[in-house]
């Protein structure tokens, strides 16, 4: 904090802002760029800080304020964001004529237009500036440097030339900036090792209205591509990415919410003409073929059999003793790895005991392991990254004699993962439009959960994709292909926390005798693993609800139930018993 204090005065700064981005702002980033958790301690995958002359904030959104007080020091203040908006604490806290510091590498166009349009009627003035960070970190990892690879066109179910040959034909005289890595994969059927546990590549990518692509990528990393790409697709130097893109015709099209504000600066100092657009590979690459689907089921079923095997060897081994988190986590993984197909897990996988599954994205370290005791339970978020599809699942279960108060709560969240999972909608509806339905049973017990309700899932690509979600902000209207979480929770700081989560995917609904000829979709599930009976009470479920869980778990072990045997099988026989 002294360092960056003593580079700011030297700047002339009063603030400056370190976000948890990297300039591709992804949601996950590679060690070199864990800019945040270097200075601050946190890591989270959702954040930033700004720092002051004399007072430091970090801005959590609610998955990350237990863990914050945890992992921060005094010297920085947890600041309850959305909450509270980045400008307004700056005008707060800064006088007029105030110069605040960024590196316009790792903001985005969008972000810094909002914040501009704050500060300046208050005489606050945004400044861009080299990364003050980089110089103090004499420890930072170097960038990545793995090679991208093909994915092959029987897995993605279109070739690259069509993919840029249809999204070409939406931009007629005009190009568009690619920034967002899983974009770039998608449409060139590429994938990278760039970022741990996501299979992107980084690079950036101009798609013109020939269908032709320029991508610009790190020295060597695309050279074993050039007869996968094909002669439309020119590989350049990514350090030339700012003087070529100044070099275009224009009009271009950006996605201001994702590309750097040193991008259109550089448009804008060249005179270019700029259109804010949506990301043309973001809708086609949320809608999957169904090559894409019949791999994610595929995978689903290969992964619910090692969940599956994990949770018989938890069962018979966790109240025996001597279980820790780590335990868990390894255990998990080796049964994924024994598939013999797992690539590498979809991210560090959640593993919470008692008070530490309130904890939303917990992630156990040597420091924080603890064991798995009796009376308590254990939320287990995790997921894997197989070529045919992307997992991620999340089981919460009991060990021995469930807490005070948690079997009705499980049965809360429950019912409202059901009543997702039932969902009929027309179409047009959003993920805003069904996000209560997930809340309501814990809402008539005066609850709630600070976190959206399902997220977009990638195909063979980022666990976390948009646009598409099922949140209270999320306004992109659902469609069939479009693969999502389904996760509601409920979390007791100190005490426990319960999440059930499946995948799911949109389809158009079955027809109905006598309903009207309007378009609706539905729901089909993907995650085949039986939810713990020991703490659902049958009580709380109205008969749909019960003939619904009934018919999972008759599906599950009518799935899963040939991929498994032993101990295994039995324990599924009994989990999937009817209620």
């Amino acid at each position: 904090m002294a360092a960056l204090r003593n580079a700011m005065f030297a700047q002339g700064l009063d603030a400056y802002l370190v976000p948890r981005e990297d300039a591709w702002a992804g949601e996950y980033v590679a060690p070199r760029d864990a800019r945040l958790a270097w200075l601050t301690g946190f890591t989270g995958s959702a954040g930033f800080a700004v720092v002051l002359a004399n007072k430091a904030g970090v801005f959590i959104d609610g998955r990350y304020r237990v863990q914050v007080r945890d992992q921060v020091a005094d010297v920085f203040t947890p600041v309850h964001w959305p909450e509270v908006q980045l400008g307004d604490w700056l005008i707060e806290h800064l006088d007029k004529g105030a110069v605040v510091g960024f590196d316009p590498w790792l903001h985005s166009a969008d972000a810094i237009d909002k914040l501009s349009k704050q500060l300046d009627p208050v005489g606050i003035e945004l400044s861009a500036v080299d990364n003050l960070i980089d110089p103090l970190w004499q420890d930072q990892p170097d960038a990545p440097n793995e090679p991208f690879f093909a994915y092959r066109d029987d897995l993605a179910g279109e070739t690259n030339s069509d993919k840029r040959a249809r999204l070409a034909a939406g931009l007629v005289g005009r190009s568009a900036i690619l920034t967002s890595p899983d974009s770039i994969a998608w449409l060139l059927n590429i994938r990278g090792r760039d970022i741990e546990r996501n299979p992107v590549p980084q690079a950036f990518a101009v798609l013109h209205d020939s269908g032709a692509v320029d991508l610009f990528a790190g020295a060597g990393k695309a050279d074993g591509l050039r007869a996968h790409l094909g002669a439309e697709v020119v590989v350049h130097p990514i350090e030339t990415f700012l003087d070529a893109i100044a070099k275009l015709g224009g009009p271009v099209e950006i996605h201001g919410a994702r590309v750097p504000q040193i991008v259109k600066d550089r448009l804008d100092a060249a005179g270019i003409a700029v259109v804010d657009a949506a990301d043309p590979c973001a809708l086609p690459k949320a809608r999957k073929n169904s090559t894409e689907i019949a791999g994610s089921v595929a995978a689903h079923l290969r992964d619910g059999a090692a969940v599956v095997r994990f949770l018989a060897w938890l069962d018979e081994t966790a109240l025996g003793g001597g279980l820790t988190e780590i335990d868990v986590v390894t255990a998990l993984e080796g049964f994924r790895r024994e598939t013999n197909a797992l690539l590498d897990v979809s991210f560090e996988t959640i593993c919470g005991a008692g008070e530490h599954g309130a904890i939303v994205h917990y992630r156990v370290t040597e420091e924080t392991n603890r064991a798995v005791t009796a009376g308590e339970l254990l939320l287990v978020d995790s997921g894997g990254q197989y070529l045919d599809g992307t997992t991620d699942i999340t089981r919460t279960v009991v060990i021995g004699e469930p807490p005070q108060d948690a079997i009705p709560s499980y049965t809360a969240v429950l019912r409202g993962m059901i009543a997702i999972s039932r969902a009929r909608f027309p179409k047009g509806v959003a993920g805003r439009d069904l996000d209560a339905l997930a809340r309501v049973p814990l809402w008539e017990m005066g609850r709630d959960y600070d976190h959206g309700t399902g997220h977009g899932v990638g195909a063979y690509l980022s666990v976390h994709e948009g646009p598409q979600g099922i949140s209270r902000r999320n306004m992109v209207p659902l469609e069939a292909g479009m693969i999502l979480s389904n996760e509601p929770g409920y979390y007791r700081e100190g005490s426990f926390g319960i999440r059930i989560e499946n995948l799911i995917y949109v389809r158009d609904a079955p027809e109905i005798e006598g309903a009207d000829a309007r378009e609706m979709l539905s729901f089909e599930t993907l995650t085949w693993v039986p939810f713990d009976r020991r703490l659902i009470d049958v009580s709380l479920l109205n008969i749909a609800e019960k003939e619904w869980i009934d018919r999972y778990h008759a599906q599950v072990l009518e799935k899963i139930g040939p991929r498994v045997e032993g101990a295994a099988l039995v324990w599924l026989e009994a989990a999937c018993a009817a209620l």
